[in-house]
């Protein structure tokens, strides 16, 4: 099989912040991110302990809910973004790896 080496990035933000967009943006338009997707939480927490959750039934508060965006590409055009991520969001929320994928799924 032939493979390619990507880096994967996970960033974990909170709805109310408004990052997502402007990341979104930047991976899209300026990046040209292999892929990205975007996964919006019912419940979770951080460094302080602060849990957030929503009722399914009632999405009365859906801005302090977690939101993980996830995207892959080539490492050395993920590390151009990991830059950005730096300035923007706060230490310790950003997780990476090294990965293997098939090279067909880019031809």
């Amino acid at each position: 099989m032939n493979t390619m080496e990507i880096t994967i990035v996970r960033v974990y933000l909170i709805e109310a912040q408004r990052q997502l967009k402007p990341l979104l943006k930047r991976l899209n338009d300026w990046g040209k991110t292999k892929g990205v997707a975007v996964f919006k939480g019912t419940a979770g927490f951080g460094y302080n302990g602060m849990r957030r959750s929503v009722d399914l039934l009632d999405n009365s508060d859906e801005s302090t809910l977690p939101t993980v965006v996830e995207f892959f590409d080539d490492p050395t055009k993920v590390t151009a973004v990991l830059d950005y991520l730096e300035q923007t969001v706060k230490p310790g929320y950003i997780v990476y790896w090294n990965a293997s994928v098939s090279a067909r799924a880019f031809e």
